[in-house]
């Protein structure tokens, strides 16, 4: 009997290994192929419990189990050699949508529970770039921040409850705990109560070496975030599992705090032409308290308006003429030689369209002096052009660029906003003598410090796979330089869990294997993410 025929006898759900489905979930966004063995659509939460009594105690041979939900990833994080769960078919479902919260499975995509939330005029505001896309489990799994996390923080912030199958093959259910509730837990027998008393020592006993390694800037997905779980005052377990990528246990179910959001914007566009007063201009406009503060590069608009008609069509646009002629004074910049180096998006929102349209007036007048064009947009679809070129890049990359790839891997660095006019100079210097082997485009959430560094190559020739590993490190080096972290959204997953000891040290690296260990003590869940992973395993596993 085989796995599958195995599989399928022990669960009610579907297990599949034909070449199709095999070949689909060998790949996501990155750059990495895995192929696995089956893969299980499992029906309901028992399902999970008997995968991991299954997966665990299976007498032929070593089992693990990675999780999937939109396959967006970019890390390699939902890729795995034997089975992969995926949650898309059967664990779809919004369980409720209350006065500020909403119950979801992993499986729901994010555009589906945006559009049910809205009518509640509720909002979580912790999206991707990849929003239409990618769904609400992998959020979670990696900790997602993007373009409003500058005013409203990542993923994390909005996580109240996870049910999760763990190791014991039982459904646990994570929410902040009191003191006396932390007591209460460490108390109880068996593997729920281990947890809680091992957990609890390995942080009281590193306490000051946690929080002094935390990374001090915004946004950060590296590592499990053992500092944020306990204060001395609350004990919450959903701080650990946010962000680690399916390595600790199975999450079946989220309860997520949403946010009422204010009903109208305005753009403020800067064209960036020296990037000299950068951090100045960075810092009078992120004084206006912009919800959202986003940028791309001259490639990035370059590639937008080469490939226009594949760009209107990604986006969808009812009007595809419409827009299209909305780039004219783009295509004129391009003809002439005068686009901008970044183009800089501030968005302002209020109740009322004057509201926002005078802070967005008011930021304007404070970069005056800077003598860059600035432009406030008219309406909403005058914004979306810009918006959409932004968001949308990474897609655009991935799917319409001929005979190169879309090769994220210093894709996701950041450094503290003050530090940039210095820091993207040396990006700069430390990228130059590889643009014979590779293009790259430039975006990010500049308010943040977070760059999205997207190289298009030839991964099928041996000299330009060389790059990876080589360029990876002068780019680390630069980051902890400026005291950055390598992973602000997209996680550490095959292509950075191997360089975590670089940005961390030994010492704090250890105690994330330890974490690891009390949670997955034979490690069935997700091997190779956020520990133990060599840069070996990810060039052996380059797709092509």
């Amino acid at each position: 009997m085989n796995l599958k025929e195995e599989l399928q006898n022990f669960i009610s759900g579907d297990v599949r290994d034909d070449e199709e489905t095999l070949a689909k979930q060998s790949r996501d966004y990155s750059i990495f192929e895995v192929r696995p063995r089956v893969v299980v659509f499992p029906k309901d939460e028992e399902d999970i419990k008997k995968l991991v009594l299954f997966a665990d105690t299976h007498p032929e041979e070593k089992l693990s189990i990675a999780c999937r939900s939109g396959g967006t990833d970019m890390s390699g994080g939902p890729l795995g050699e034997s089975i992969i769960v995926d949650f898309s078919q059967y664990f779809n479902r919004i369980q409720e949508i209350g006065a500020g919260y909403a119950v979801v499975q992993p499986g729901v995509f994010y555009r589906d529970f945006e559009k049910e939330a809205e009518k509640h005029n509720l909002l979580l505001p912790s999206y991707p770039a990849s929003k239409d896309i990618c769904m609400v489990g992998g959020m979670v799994a990696n900790n997602s921040g993007g373009e409003k996390s500058l005013r409203y923080g990542k993923t994390e912030n909005y996580v109240q409850e996870l049910r999760m199958i763990l190791a014991d093959g039982k459904e646990h259910i994570f929410f902040p705990l009191s003191k006396d509730e932390l007591a209460a837990k460490m108390k109880l027998e068996g593997f729920e109560g281990d947890i809680y008393r091992r957990l609890h020592q390995l942080i009281e006993d590193n306490y000051e070496a946690l929080q002094e390694a935390k990374p001090k800037v915004s946004k950060n997905s590296a590592g499990y975030f053992l500092w944020n779980v306990w204060d001395r005052k609350t004990f919450d377990l959903t701080k650990l599992m946010v962000g680690s990528q399916g390595t600790l246990g199975i999450i079946t179910e989220v309860k997520l705090r949403l946010i009422r959001p204010e009903k109208h914007s305005a753009l403020l566009v800067i064209f960036l032409k020296d990037l000299e007063p950068l951090a100045r201009l960075v810092q009078k406009v992120v004084e206006k308290k912009p919800e959202s503060f986003e940028f791309y590069d001259d490639e990035t608009l370059k590639l937008a308006l080469r490939f226009l008609p594949d760009f209107l069509h990604i986006l969808g646009a009812k009007s595809v003429w419409s827009l299209a002629w909305q780039f004219l004074p783009e295509f004129r910049m391009l003809l002439m030689g005068g686009l901008p180096k970044l183009i800089l998006l501030a968005e302002f929102t209020g109740d009322s369209l004057e509201q926002t349209h005078a802070k967005a007036k008011e930021a304007e007048v404070s970069v005056k002096e800077f003598g860059f064009p600035t432009h406030i947009t008219r309406d909403a679809k005058e914004a979306e052009k810009y918006l959409s070129v932004r968001r949308k890049s990474f897609s655009l990359l991935h799917s319409h660029v001929k005979g190169l790839s879309a090769a994220p891997f210093i894709d996701d660095i950041v450094v503290l906003p003050e530090y940039l006019p210095e820091f993207l100079p040396k990006i700069g210097r430390i990228l130059e003598p590889y643009k014979k082997k590779m293009v790259y485009t430039i975006a990010g959430h500049v308010g943040d410090g977070n760059f999205h560094i997207i190289p298009l190559m030839d991964l099928s020739r041996p000299d330009v796979r060389a790059i990876i590993p080589e360029l990876m490190v002068k780019v680390h080096e630069l980051v902890f330089q400026w005291k950055g972290s390598i992973t602000g959204e997209h996680n550490d997953g095959l292509i950075r869990t191997p360089y975590l000891k670089d940005m961390y040290g030994e010492k704090i690296v250890g105690l994330f294997e330890q974490v690891k260990d009390i949670f997955d003590p034979h490690n069935i869940f997700n091997p190779g993410k956020k520990v133990r992973g060599s840069v070996e395993y990810g060039l052996k596993h380059l797709a092509a």
